[in-house]
């Protein structure tokens, strides 16, 4: 497959027009399998995030709200359905896209643009449930009185999306927030914004009202930092660090403005000793190198019995060093490079340290012999690891799997729940009473029996503890954006009676 030398040239979109930022600049994009500048993105600032906000505010009370927040979700369900249908028209670009810019292998960005149509199908349905949702009665102990509910959009939201799955993250927050009625402000991150400037000319093309979505690039503090305090956005979802979180959070709390936060993990995966090894070897290798290892809920911390320990890790090493590390252009590669050098660079440290700790680099590690440039890392599996160590409680996001054995059920859910995040954790077993024993006792948001990573957008998602709180996708996806308002109406002919009327005096 040809690598094509330049990414498309984009502005801000802002007010559904093309925009280019205020301060003139813009930031190199990077092809992190060749390090060769491929492009650049605009970069935005205050001023920019103050146009995007002023044009989703006027969007969203543009005709006193009729064109757009009061709609029928039936006609904010019909640009949903039309932005679905031209991404799949334009699949094989983007998931292209997707691969020059963040490392992502090509066939797993082809099935990143499948989900990401589906997301906006899904939530296209959603909208048009709302309408049936609308005035929904509630049964109240007076006769006397009725009451309905509605649901309204909270307004203008700030979505702040994370690198490693650019345009789907995306998506997650986009979809449900217009579902809804809301107006957008989208900030991605500075290390992969190609193809969310491309969902900009996609919205162009499918006459999606003006100011409805507008998409601000640029760096975390020039532009996601106004975004996340500016105090004409109603609402923050972000997905990213547990650091930055910290700082949505605190730039949110002076006005009491409601964030959903997901803030990453480090997941436990619990293989017992009653299962086919290379079946289970094969899930424990994708929970931990999927998307190059850069997955906020990557099973990276292996719980496995002691009984088959030995062979496990054996098979593993065997199945890791088949898998393809190459360009993600090329056909079949399974594992692509990591999204930036700092990203490399902070991962070879993480492998540094266990090996100062006394941890066994079992196998990886290292760049590829085949592949001289790149920021492209071995799968890489460590051993002989204590609880204490960094690698078994930081999250490296990147393709790392740490092994600890237990001998008993007890003793893996304590190594399970031993972390401050709570997003994920799977169990691989063949007694299904077990499994369910384990689905109630890991402290996570997502739990995956005999199998670790499907996610889809029927069913919610998000964590516990340090990994975030609020959860988007499934039915519940759209409710992160609704404020609900209640109708109380007085329905009997007579007086109230709580003053005496002064005409009985």
């Amino acid at each position: 497959m040809a690598t094509p030398a330049m990414v498309p040239l984009r502005q801000l979109f802002v007010d559904g027009e093309g925009r280019p930022p205020a301060q003139g600049r813009r930031l190199p994009v990077v092809n992190p399998t060749t390090e060769a500048h491929i492009g650049e993105i605009p970069a935005g600032t205050a001023e920019d995030v103050d146009a995007a906000v002023a044009a989703a505010r006027a969007a969203l009370k543009r005709n006193r709200g009729r064109d757009w927040a009061r709609a029928p979700g039936a006609v904010r369900a019909k640009y949903l359905r039309a932005i679905a249908a031209k991404v799949i028209e334009r699949k094989p670009e983007l998931a292209k896209l997707e691969a020059l810019d963040c490392g992502k292998p090509y066939d797993e960005a082809v099935w990143d643009m499948d989900d990401v149509a589906g997301c906006f199908e899904y939530f296209a349905d959603q909208a048009e449930a709302l309408d049936k949702r609308q005035n929904s009665p509630v049964s109240l102990p007076m006769e006397t009185f009725k009451c309905h509910l509605r649901r309204e959009p909270i307004g203008v939201v700030g979505l702040i999306t994370p690198w490693n799955y650019p345009l789907l993250m995306a998506t997650w927050k986009v979809a449900p927030a217009l579902a809804a009625g809301c107006t957008a402000v989208l900030k991605p991150s500075e290390l992969a914004s190609v193809t969310c400037l491309e969902l900009a000319d996609i919205c162009k093309e499918v006459g999606l009202p003006s100011g409805v979505l507008n998409i601000v690039t640029g760096l975390g503090p020039d532009a996601g930092a106004p975004l996340s305090g500016h105090p004409d956005v109603d609402k923050v979802a972000f997905t990213g660090s547990f650091e930055t979180g910290k700082k949505i959070m605190a730039a949110a709390a002076p006005m009491v403005k409601p964030v959903t936060l997901e803030l990453g993990g480090k997941s436990p995966i619990v293989v017992f000793d009653d299962v086919d090894i290379d079946k289970a070897v094969e899930w424990t290798l994708f929970g931990c190198f999927w998307t190059n290892g850069q997955i906020c809920s990557a099973t990276s911390r292996l719980l496995i019995h002691t009984k088959i320990a030995k062979e496990f890790n054996e098979r593993m090493v065997a199945w890791a060093k088949n898998i393809k590390v190459s360009d993600p252009l090329e056909e079949g590669c399974r594992l692509g490079p990591v999204v930036s050098e700092g990203q490399y660079e902070k991962i070879k440290k993480f492998i540094s340290n266990a090996k100062s700790e006394g941890a066994t680099i079992l196998t990886g590690g290292v760049r590829p012999a085949h592949l001289e440039k790149g920021f492209f890392i071995e799968p890489t599996i460590i051993t002989d690891v204590t609880t204490s160590m960094e690698i078994w409680r930081e999250e490296v996001f990147g393709p790392v799997l740490c092994v600890k054995e237990f001998s008993t059920e007890d003793e893996a859910i304590e190594l399970a729940n031993d972390t401050q995040y709570g997003l994920a954790g799977a169990v691989i077993s063949g007694d299904r009473e077990r499994c369910q024993r384990l689905s109630e006792e890991i402290d996570a948001g997502c739990i995956w029996v005999n199998c670790s990573q499907p996610c889809f957008c029927q069913a919610p998602w998000g964590g516990n503890k340090r990994s975030g709180f609020g959860r988007e996708l499934g039915e519940g996806g759209i409710d992160n954006y609704l404020s609900v308002k209640q109708v109380t109406e007085y329905i009997s002919d007579e007086p109230w009676g709580w003053y005496q009327s002064p005409s009985k005096l």
